[in-house]
């Protein structure tokens, strides 16, 4: 300090003094410092990829169209500074790429998961018939026997040499540690044949269990529930209610008021009923009714702290366009919905708010303890985006405005992609070093099966034959494209998270290898067509033949005596039937 004093006392004359004695010190404390940074510099890489993390994350972001991709980081919707335009501009794309036939969700991350097609592996749509099932009997794409089953005299039974397998096995049994988190076809369970009476497994959980598994959601018993009220659904609340609203912290201005008639229902054989109460928290000496909340009768409202997957009663204020989560507390399967406000004006004259689906995370057995863990870490399964909403499927929404449904969804976009983005972070640091992480995010496939609005054939009202052409609703067109965009950001952001949560180098780059990869892409649907109805129409009888459909595609049976757990058609018709159904087919045209 005495030094630099001087320094400043003597101006730059001192400075040259003291550098004529003293200049071999200067210079070795350059060089000192120099060597030091360069070491340093060099040993950034080394020091950053000591702390464990995966090798490889693969992640699956559904119907993400590359196309698409590339056209909003031109228009600045994506950038090349983050998430997929990073993973773009820093690392390699696949210029060219077969997408299977057909080009559905399970099939293809079957596909991708073995490197195999249908025809191989045996899961050729989201929803199909097992021969060995009754022929009026189902199976889920996502819960079929990957590289099939044994069926013969009668016996089913699992293959001991599938035509395919998923890649974990193979890296398992070389000792590899494999995660995956929400991953088609690694889901635990015991696969059975649906419809057949004392099945046999026609495969084992082991064969669709990883070191950290963790399946996707399922529906919890209750589906979204729309609601509009007015003031005259609402009555003064019991003095019990206020003061455990006021031992929370919330206090009302006027008085509390709570539903006439609560909603009642049944999550995993336990009943539930629910109350909304509805209070004033502004000090204004006048009545403006802004808060909602809503909670369990036979809980009342707790005061917490809560424990997850608890969340206690569920407060949402006018105007918070955000929907809050509400767990089913004792529910078996631990499941949980969340609440989401429309209107409440301060009279009381339109309130209206949804109660999204009930859900929850399946579990056996051999992954309740991988279930457990992201129920009290991260949650239970939050809603999905739930396209019965916004087409006014579910009851209660003929009230909803147009306006209203697309921010329900949007709401479920972004809440849902942020469950699913920490549930693959927990995955993440709970397994640092796990060889391979195996993800999946449901978006932009969600908002572009709802949203994709882009062909003149297209009926923005489909109750309207006449929104098609000249009549489209343009504003409506222009709002959808907006939301298709914003399902690509929202998924890009979720890649950007994982991208830090794994750090990057000094140039960007991830510290571990991040494959991202899409099932399919996705085309605009204007016209549909009633398979059986048709195949009805023609004169066939429904007991013989029948189609299961997955949206465009389709699989035609026929009720073969031999190989049907129930066949009726001997061989020779067989014959006749198919004949009869490729010109049947054939000779289909849409008349409209």
């Amino acid at each position: 300090m005495r030094l630099i004093a001087s320094w400043f006392r003597q101006g730059w004359a001192g400075c040259r003094n003291w550098l004529r004695w003293h200049r071999w010190t200067f210079w070795l404390i350059l060089a000192i410092a120099s060597l030091t940074l360069t070491l340093a510099i060099a040993l950034l890489p080394s020091l950053a990829t000591s702390t464990p993390r995966p090798k490889v994350i693969l992640i699956s972001a559904d119907s993400m169209n590359p196309t698409q991709v590339d056209q909003y980081i031109r228009q600045g919707i994506l950038s090349t500074d983050r998430g997929v335009g990073l993973l773009r501009r820093l690392g390699v794309s696949a210029k060219q790429n077969t997408t299977i036939i057909p080009s559905l969700t399970a099939p293809s991350h079957i596909a991708i998961g073995t490197g195999s097609i249908a025809s191989r592996n045996d899961i050729n749509a989201n929803s199909f018939h097992l021969v060995a099932s009754p022929f009026n009997a189902n199976i889920s794409g996502f819960g079929a026997p990957i590289g099939g089953y044994t069926l013969g005299n009668g016996n089913v039974a699992e293959s001991a040499e599938p035509t395919a397998e998923p890649l974990w096995i193979a890296l398992r049994n070389s000792g590899k540690r494999v995660v995956a988190a929400t991953f088609p076809g690694a889901d635990g369970v015991d696969v059975r044949v649906p419809g057949l009476t004392g099945s046999p497994v026609v495969q084992s959980s082991q064969r669709r269990t990883v070191d950290f598994t963790v399946p996707f959601g399922a529906f919890g018993g209750a589906g979204a529930q729309g609601f509009s009220l007015t003031a005259a659904d609402f009555t003064a609340a019991p003095d019990a209610l206020v003061e455990q609203l006021s031992a929370v912290g919330r206090r009302s201005f006027s008085p509390v008021l709570q539903r006439t008639t609560p909603e009642t229902l049944t999550i995993g054989g336990v009943s539930y009923t629910i109350q909304a109460a509805v209070l004033d928290s502004s000090d204004d000496s006048q009545t403006n009714y802004d808060t909602i909340s809503f909670y369990d009768v036979a809980q009342g409202i707790q005061p917490g702290p809560f424990t997850l997957p608890s969340t206690g009663p569920a407060f949402i204020k006018a105007g918070d366009r955000i929907s809050k989560l509400f767990f089913f507390e004792g529910s078996p399967t631990k499941a949980g919905t969340s609440f989401y406000l429309t209107q409440l004006a301060p009279d009381l004259s339109t309130v209206r708010f949804t109660r999204y689906s009930a859900n929850f995370i399946p579990s056996t057995p051999v992954v309740q303890a991988d279930v457990d863990a992201i129920n009290s870490s991260v949650g239970f399964w939050a809603p999905q985006p739930d396209f019965r909403i916004p087409e006014r499927l579910s009851p209660g929404f003929t009230n909803f405005s147009d306006a209203e449904l697309e921010a329900i969804y949007e709401d479920q976009v972004n809440s849902f992609t942020d469950y699913q983005t920490r549930l693959v972070l927990e995955a993440i640091r709970r397994n640092p070093e796990a060889d391979l992480v195996l993800t999946y995010f449901e978006q932009p496939d969600g908002s572009g099966h709802q949203f994709t609005l882009t062909d003149p054939r297209q009926a923005t009202d489909f109750t309207n034959p006449n929104s098609i052409g000249e009549g489209q609703d343009r504003d409506k067109v222009a709002r959808y494209q907006r939301y298709v965009a914003r399902a690509y950001q929202v998924t890009d952001r979720a890649i950007q998270r994982i991208i830090q949560e794994v750090g990057t180098d000094r140039r960007g780059r991830p510290l571990s290898n991040i494959i991202l990869v899409s099932d399919h892409g996705m085309a605009p649907f204007h016209t549909a067509v009633n398979l059986n109805a048709f195949l009805q129409s023609q004169g066939f009888d429904a007991t013989k033949v029948r189609a299961v459909t997955s949206g465009p595609a389709a699989n035609v049976y026929i009720n073969l005596q031999g190989r049907e757990a129930n066949g009726t058609v001997t061989p020779e018709e067989y014959v006749t039937l198919q004949e009869q159904l490729v010109k049947a087919l054939s000779s289909l045209q849409d008349t409209n």
